[in-house]
């Protein structure tokens, strides 16, 4: 979806999207619970938890030290993403956009810690989001309210969606 900013290549070398640390777990990907039903029999050492509605990864054990800068890998990365098409969730398809709650509307955000992004002008991401890419964005998080994740400081809001 992002491809006209971010390359499989850029992706490939980095993977910075697909590791969390202890304070950014509100980042992990959602799942819907027929998905992650499939996935937990594909990939039996990907382990789920519920969170608002949803489920995600249940990464708590995979932390080896006390250290809140330490990163735990997401278990769907192998070398790369192994999940495709419907089983990739919408929040790793959008990377690194968010779709957050600004004034009580879902908004598209950057996430400010992708390093290619980061080193794009930003009026580059805000034309991303004010064309189709947007348009499909917010339509998917107006049919999927559950994806909506709270609005976090730092995060640069590039299109707001008001009412309809």
């Amino acid at each position: 979806m992002l491809s006209s900013v971010l390359s499989h290549e850029d992706c490939a070398k980095c993977r910075f999207c697909c590791s969390f640390r202890r304070q950014s777990l509100w980042e992990t990907p959602l799942f819907g619970e027929e998905t992650a039903a499939r996935l937990a029999k594909l990939y039996p050492e990907a382990k789920f938890k519920p969170r608002e509605g949803v489920l995600t990864i249940d990464i708590d054990n995979c932390y080896k030290t006390d250290d809140p800068e330490e990163e735990a890998l997401c278990p769907f990365n192998r070398n790369g993403c192994v999940l495709t098409g419907d089983d990739k969730p919408f929040d790793c398809s959008i990377w690194p956009l968010r779709v957050m709650r600004v004034n009580g509307h879902s908004a598209i955000c950057l996430t400010p810690t992708c390093p290619v992004i980061s080193a794009k002008p930003l009026s580059v991401m805000r034309e991303l989001a004010a064309d189709e890419t947007g348009d499909i964005i917010l339509r998917f998080a107006a049919a999927h309210p559950e994806i909506v994740k709270e609005y976090r400081e730092g995060f640069p809001v590039l299109r707001e969606e008001k009412d309809r």
